[in-house]
């Protein structure tokens, strides 16, 4: 089975990412992980950077930290393991508050 792919991605204020998927699956993938990271992880303990830099790269979930969309300088996961430990969930742009 082929894993879906990846196109969009809604960072969130915890630490939180919504994926989107050609599929049309939306899952939630938790990233507090991070928080507790060193080395090139250590950048994305600042909430701003987390959330401005986070894109889609590689056909993952990854952070544009140059800011130059350069595919070799950025951080990027596994797209197996974001798939296999993020969790279906509903759209959060079309909840109502």
């Amino acid at each position: 089975m082929m894993r879906p792919k990846l196109f969009q991605v809604v960072p969130t204020d915890e630490y939180q990412v919504y994926l989107y998927f050609d599929n049309g699956e939306i899952r939630r993938y938790d990233c507090r992980w991070v928080q507790a990271e060193g080395g090139v992880f250590e950048r994305l303990h600042d909430l701003a950077t987390f959330k401005h830099t986070c894109t889609v790269m590689n056909g993952t979930l990854a952070w544009d930290l140059s800011g130059t969309r350069d595919p070799y300088s950025c951080i990027d996961l596994c797209p197996d393991t974001i798939y296999r430990e993020s969790v279906p969930d509903r759209d959060p742009l079309t909840r109502i508050a």
